[in-house]
């Protein structure tokens, strides 16, 4: 749970070092504060510091076990450290990047509260990076109902996975991020009247019946069940593939000067655009892997979660590249960024 989260925030920082050095205005386009916005060395500094205390605290554990101490008190440590995370993300006191913290914790009440809030940019940005942080999510659901249901007095590790209201409640968690992305959708549609919505509104229902078909598989594991997954699946993948081409990345247009690019382009070197369209390409591929919960001979399949959803996570941060690239050059969102800012005022020749 805290190496997908630190992973996509480290990725973030990546990403804000990419954009300034391409010159793409990122904090004007996300409506941020230039002096209260996170720099790339602020967001490495707290994923390093955070990664480190999450590490130190595995091993005190770890050594408390082996040294024979109560299960009930060594089992409360991982929990009392994510406590402290929270705590220190609702903090009230103007410390630890005070500003930073409530601005994304009034992106999280506007996403979570969709469609009742007007949708900006920065809202749909940050709900798209929640539908690639399904398993983070369905890990964070495990953790509480592993401590609040006192399981971890017991080290009952499959308490939570039998007792069927918490398994409903993770499959719940599952469709959340596509549900409240779609909302989304709905919302720009009723304000901006724009067929375009509706048309991606359809992508994360398809999303959310794949994970439907998911849910009845492992529920009912027979081969119509199984192809059911795999062609809902397939034609889902297809669906936000052409997407993130076409729309979010404003690619693969027929009548470019740049051969299945785009007109303008940001970074000087083309090929790095055909090899991000095939990395996006094969990491949606590696994400299928988790719907039809395939595994790897005799590596264990939490491994094999852990792996395909980090490459998930990789290839949201790369995908949010592109995504703000296509936003600045076109202001394809219909929000304040422009490329070039017009003068209040006519340019008259040099002989007038």
């Amino acid at each position: 749970m805290f190496s997908l989260l630190f992973l996509h925030f480290f990725l973030y920082g990546c990403n804000i070092f990419m954009w300034r050095k391409a010159r793409i205005n990122y904090s004007f386009i996300f409506e941020l504060a230039p002096t209260k916005e996170l720099k790339y060395r602020d967001v490495f500094l707290i994923c390093t510091t955070s990664m480190t205390a999450v590490v130190g605290v595995m091993l005190v554990h770890l050594s408390l076990v082996t040294k024979g101490y109560s299960y009930a008190q060594v089992q409360a440590i991982p929990g009392l450290l994510l406590l402290v995370f929270v705590l220190l993300l609702v903090c009230p006191f103007n410390i630890f990047y005070y500003s930073s913290r409530y601005r994304f914790l009034g992106v999280i009440r506007n996403i979570v509260l969709s469609p009742l809030y007007k949708v900006v940019m920065l809202d749909f940005f940050m709900a798209d990076q929640l539908c690639s942080q399904v398993p983070m999510l369905r890990n964070l659901e495990y953790v509480a109902c592993y401590y609040i249901t006192g399981s971890y007095k017991t080290q009952d590790y499959g308490y939570c996975m039998r007792a069927k209201h918490y398994r409903d409640l993770a499959y719940a968690v599952s469709f959340l991020p596509y549900y409240w992305r779609a909302m989304q959708c709905a919302r720009r549609w009723f304000d901006e009247g724009q067929t375009n919505h509706l048309v991606n509104l359809g992508k994360y229902v398809s999303a959310m019946l794949a994970a439907g078909a998911k849910v009845a598989y492992e529920k009912e594991r027979n081969i119509g069940w199984l192809c059911l997954v795999v062609v809902m699946s397939s034609a889902a993948t297809v669906y936000q593939l052409y997407w993130d081409f076409v729309k979010d990345w404003g690619l693969l247009q027929l009548n470019s000067k740049n051969p299945w690019l785009r007109n303008e382009l940001m970074l000087r070197r083309k090929f790095i655009y055909y090899i991000s369209m095939g990395l996006n390409f094969i990491l949606r591929l590696a994400w299928l892997q988790t719907v039809i919960h395939s595994s790897f001979q005799n590596v264990d399949y939490r491994v094999t979660g852990l792996f395909l959803a980090a490459l998930e996570v990789i290839r949201r941060g790369l995908w949010n590249f592109f995504r703000l690239e296509n936003e600045h050059l076109n202001n394809a969102g219909k929000f304040r960024a422009v490329k070039i800012v017009p003068l209040p005022f006519h340019e008259v020749d040099e002989e007038e």
